[in-house]
């Protein structure tokens, strides 16, 4: 029995000792803001290429009506 306390209390112990670690540990840097303005444009830009994309996409579909509008007196 007396091995068993004297077992928990040096768990207990070793437990409360990291804790205090933990706790005198310097807190992290905030982060800089310059990073988050660098993020931005890079939103703007995906913004960009993905109305060049559908306006590429558009484009191509309105050939492909065009194309098939030509066909289809051909077809008959």
């Amino acid at each position: 029995m007396k091995k068993l306390m004297s077992i928990i209390i040096s768990i207990l112990f070793a437990l409360s000792m990291t804790g205090l670690c933990f706790a005198q540990a310097p807190a992290a840097a905030p982060k800089e803001e310059k990073k988050m303005e660098e993020k931005k444009p890079a939103k703007e830009e995906k913004k960009k290429v993905k109305k060049a994309k559908k306006a590429k996409k558009a484009e191509k579909k309105e050939e492909k009506k065009e194309e098939m509008k030509k066909e289809e007196p051909m077809k008959k």
